[in-house]
């Protein structure tokens, strides 16, 4: 990927692997804290998000960083960063 895509501001997230069985195609569950408005307490929110592996690199488990890309099919609009922690 070009460097200038990755110096812009596009939004990145940090999830973690839990299917890599389509081609080219990795589905990331990225979790979010965020506050309820009225008792102050932070809910972990999660949502899977398909992104675009070019080299088939990840395999379930990996920690990864995506960023927004545009759209490559009808749900991926996600591309692999880099593999931030391999699964053992």
């Amino acid at each position: 990927m070009e460097e200038s895509i990755l110096q812009s501001n596009r939004r990145k997230l940090t999830g973690v692997v839990v299917s890599d069985k389509s081609d080219k195609t990795v589905v990331v569950r990225v979790e979010t804290l965020v506050k309820h408005p009225l008792y102050k307490k932070y809910i972990r929110r999660r949502k899977k998000l398909m992104a675009h592996d070019p080299e088939n690199a990840c395999g379930i488990g990996d920690k990864v960083q995506i960023i927004e890309f545009r759209p490559l099919s009808k749900r991926k609009r996600w591309h692999l960063v880099k593999i931030l922690e391999k699964a053992v």
